[in-house]
């Protein structure tokens, strides 16, 4: 095969060659290619994650050109290509959120609960649009391997407290796990029943919708934040929308090359530049992190589109098997055009009213 035969079977995405049209449609038909993933400032190669970005990059087997490239010009943090090693240093300082801040907040948070859901005159919740919540566990069971949530924390968007509290689990604890939680049982003695948590959580969440009210967009119910929220809102036995919810343990540009979920100690360190989870662990720490993570990804700016979700009823056939020989004379660029993200960016969140 010559080789403008090669580059006209050449995904204009992730460059990846194929010896017929056909395999590249296929290719484009389950790559779910688009605006919305991490893209490398110089080559423009599209990667699934930043972790794949990351690797492209710096390495272990980067693309030569681009190496050289960010090792003067690249944003550790947010893979960024700045004009200039000037601008890169400038633009990293900015980039790097300071972890002293956080870490001093924390210590205040840990004198005393705080309870700030408090509503306004018309019965719905004050507060922000985007809340985080984190829990810290305990043991239960024969061999306290069973999570109970001894410690909860609600942030807004400001990163000031709106709800924390030790939480009185349904039944006895064995394992206070003081070594990272500092937990001791005299704190969850007289401490808030998980019941009336349940209900102050949720209510603040729902922010006045019925729970079968809850749209995807727009409504008042508030997105909520956190790392594996999952584990978090099974152990308080909270149920919540998975369309309101941005988990970053399972944001598919956050996650590892292999799919699987980053620990938010590492990504904490990655993108925002300090480490957290040192010793005895605070949630407002983890709720801190979070936002920050769900924040900086809210601001990336992508081109927008009318029906970005591949999933949009719009743009369902577009890559339908009865479009093949239409799709076939397709230039690789006209197919990455009509191509749209498998998932959920949270840039979308900032175009909400």
């Amino acid at each position: 095969m010559d080789s403008s035969e090669t580059q006209r079977n050449k995904c204009a995405a992730c460059f990846r060659q194929f010896n017929k049209m056909e395999h590249l449609v296929e290719h484009m038909r389950i790559s779910y290619h688009s605006v919305h993933e991490p893209i490398c400032g110089i080559c423009k190669k599209h990667c699934r994650s930043f972790e794949s970005l990351r690797e492209h990059v710096i390495g272990p087997l980067p693309k030569q050109e681009c190496k050289n490239a960010f090792s003067t010009r690249g944003c550790k943090f947010c893979l960024a290509i700045l004009n200039s090693p000037d601008a890169r240093r400038s633009h990293q300082e900015r980039c790097q959120f300071s972890g002293i801040n956080a870490g001093i907040l924390a210590r205040l948070a840990n004198l005393g609960i705080r309870d700030n859901l408090s509503t306004n005159d018309n019965g719905g919740a004050r507060g922000p649009q985007v809340v985080a919540l984190a829990c810290k566990m305990v043991g239960g069971g024969s061999d306290g391997s069973l999570d109970l949530c001894g410690r909860v924390c609600l942030i807004d968007e400001s990163e000031n407290i709106i709800f924390h509290a030790y939480v009185k689990p349904t039944i006895p604890v064995t394992n206070y796990r003081y070594e990272t939680t500092g937990i001791r049982p005299e704190y969850l003695r007289d401490a808030m029943p998980l019941k009336q948590v349940q209900r102050k959580i949720q209510d603040f969440l729902c922010n006045g919708e019925p729970m079968w009210k809850i749209r995807p967009k727009g409504g008042k119910a508030r997105i909520l934040v956190g790392h594996g929220l999952d584990h978090d809102l099974n152990c308080l036995q909270l149920e919540y929308p998975a369309t309101r919810i941005r988990d970053t343990a399972k944001y598919p540009p956050l996650m590892k090359t292999s799919k699987l979920s980053n620990s938010l100690k590492y990504l904490t360190q990655a993108y925002l530049g300090y480490d957290i989870q040192i010793g005895i662990q605070d949630p407002f720490e983890d709720c801190v992190a979070t936002m920050k993570l769900y924040t900086r990804m809210r601001s990336q700016v992508h081109k927008i589109e009318e029906f970005p979700m591949a999933s949009d009823p719009q743009n369902r056939n577009n890559f339908a098997s009865w479009r093949q020989s239409e799709l076939e004379r397709m230039s690789p660029e006209q197919m990455l055009q009509i191509s749209r993200s498998d998932y959920y960016c949270w840039c979308l969140d900032s175009m909400q009213g």
